[in-house]
């Protein structure tokens, strides 16, 4: 069986989000030719995605996606076929050969990697035991125990492995059996796939990398390693559990083609495809989510704000692992995708920009897409959606706004909780992911940040990292990540339009216990505004969530 969780990357490989609504898998094929092309596959939650970039230049050479079909059998439940998941890794691992036999590129010496989500099944016959289980399945909790997040840097939620992998012991006869007649394998998306491509039940490869084993609940961050007390606590046995290994290092070979696999988890490798390698550097992910990510070195700092502690790589056997602070946001891009598919408010994604931009502001319509919870930083699973504020003017441009600023406001939150924990103001945000094509979007979260947004106009920035850390393997050695080596991509930067020295109508932004209002000192130390005196336009900032 298998679970979602928020992705995981290969070179040469895959890459996969899985414990929230989508589910990424990114292969990536590293080339060893004279031009270093480094190829990868990326599975979200609707597609599994193929990139091949220029390992020199960061340059994206060609790209091939294959669309997933997601199941919804019960309210709050998403589910995905493994099987369907595999194939679709086959077809784009195909389609991309293809693409560079058209472009007179030999593909003979491929290497490469992958990423993560999780689920159940037999090593003997190879088939799954379950469904993938994706981030909006809902279960209603009674536990919390201290020593679970001290442990794993994360909160008693569903949005982890361990919480569904016990529901489906429980509850799904097949896994059951499977583990006590011991056929059983469990791992995220990642360790399915290295599994299948390294030859199944004929030798296949069971291991997944830190940053996806430390999504599961049951990985201690401090030892690196599966930790027996929460395998007892959650009563799972470790024996069904991959081998865990470094984000960047050769773990096999697929036996159909001349690929080498690597893996990293996606929100890790989007971290690393913005190159924030530094302490206190941090990136953004506009996805079917938002998940923000600050690099905090190789010391844990444990959350008082409400965000998880995870580690962000470990680029290497010989390597110390890197930590990062983490914020995860349910809903972002799914808002839009909500509005198209339920409401028929917009007919395509890219139409949501041109509506809010006819509108210009909300007009006081105010939306909290909390679909399936509240994620970081208030971890509240019965927590649901709310638009408020209509008038008889209020039209369906004012709806696109409001959709765009929720976006924006939920970054803001995480990010303050970050300034908070950190005790360090960020100065600027790096962002990637598909929703920062829209540019009102970008701009609306540069204002409300009151800092600037950088953007790299290459946007696929978590298949870019995976493809580094692949390409900078031993044994791989396509891709060099030392200062002086770095590509250089080229990015455009949102400054706030809006004047922090001025006067404005009052506003409140919960944080917390802390409360921002009218002659109150604002939660985010980089912006240093006194929200008294703020110019801020009334359409650039919502009530509280």
């Amino acid at each position: 069986m298998f679970f979602c969780r928020p992705c995981v990357n290969l070179t040469a490989g895959v890459y996969n989000r899985f414990f929230t609504s989508s589910i990424v898998v990114i292969t990536c094929l590293l080339f060893a030719l004279p031009v270093c092309l480094s190829p990868l596959i990326c599975s979200s939650s609707t597609y599994n995605k193929t990139y091949v970039f220029n390992a020199k230049t960061a340059k994206l050479i060609s790209h091939h996606k294959v669309e997933i079909n997601q199941n919804f059998p019960k309210e709050g439940w998403v589910e995905e076929d493994p099987k369907e998941i595999i194939q679709s890794v086959y077809e784009c691992m195909e389609r991309t050969c293809e693409k560079l036999q058209q472009l007179n590129i030999d593909i003979s010496n491929i290497k490469g990697g992958t990423v993560r989500r999780p689920w159940f099944w037999d090593k003997e016959t190879g088939e799954p035991l379950y469904n993938a289980i994706g981030g909006f399945f809902l279960l209603m909790l009674s536990i919390g125990v201290s020593f679970l997040q001290h442990k794993t840097g994360l909160p008693i939620s569903t949005y982890f492995s361990a919480v569904k992998l016990r529901w489906l012991l429980d509850n799904v006869d097949e896994v059951r059996q499977a583990v006590m007649s011991e056929r059983a394998l469990f791992g995220t998306v990642d360790s399915w796939i290295i599994w299948c491509l390294t030859g199944g039940r004929n030798g296949g490869v069971h291991c997944t990398d830190v940053t996806n084993a430390s999504r599961t609940m049951l990985f201690n961050i401090h030892t690196m390693d599966w930790d027996p007390e929460l395998c007892r606590y959650f009563d799972i046995p470790m024996e069904i559990l991959p081998k865990v290994r470094s984000s960047s290092e050769i773990y096999g070979l697929v036996v159909f083609v001349p690929f080498l696999f690597q893996c990293l988890g996606d929100q890790s490798a989007a971290l690393v495809g913005q190159m924030c390698f530094g302490e206190g550097d941090a990136k953004n992910t506009y996805g079917t989510g938002c998940f923000l990510l600050r690099n905090t070195g190789t010391k844990p700092v444990m959350s008082d704000h409400g965000l998880l502690t995870t580690i962000a790589y470990k680029l290497g056997t010989d390597r110390p692992a890197c930590y990062a602070l983490e914020g995860s946001v349910a809903i972002a891009g799914a808002v839009v995708r909500w509005l198209k598919d339920n409401m028929g408010i917009v007919q395509s994604s890219s139409e949501i920009e041109k509506l809010a931009a006819a509108a210009g502001t909300s007009y006081g319509c105010y939306f909290v897409p909390a679909f399936s919870g509240l994620y970081a930083p208030y971890w509240e699973p019965s927590a649901r959606g709310i638009i408020c504020g209509l008038t008889q003017f209020t039209n369906r441009n004012h709806l696109a706004f409001a959709a765009l600023e929720a976006v924006c406001f939920q970054t803001r939150e995480i990010l303050d909780a970050m300034n908070l924990d950190s005790g360090i103001p960020l100065t600027q945000l790096q962002v990637d992911g598909g929703m920062t094509s829209n540019r009102l979007l970008m701009q609306l979260q540069a204002d409300i940040l009151c800092m600037p947004v950088v953007r790299p106009t290459m946007s696929e920035t978590t298949a870019l990292g995976a493809a580094m850390a692949a390409g900078a393997a031993e044994g791989v050695d396509v891709w060099s990540l030392s200062p002086g080596h770095l590509p250089q991509v080229m990015c455009e930067k949102y400054e706030p339009q809006i004047n922090c020295e001025g006067t404005s109508s009052s506003f409140t932004i919960n944080q917390g216990s802390q409360t921002c209002g009218p002659g109150a000192k604002c939660s985010n130390p980089a912006c240093g505004m006194n929200l008294q005196s703020a110019k801020i336009p009334q359409s650039r900032l919502s009530k509280s969530f």
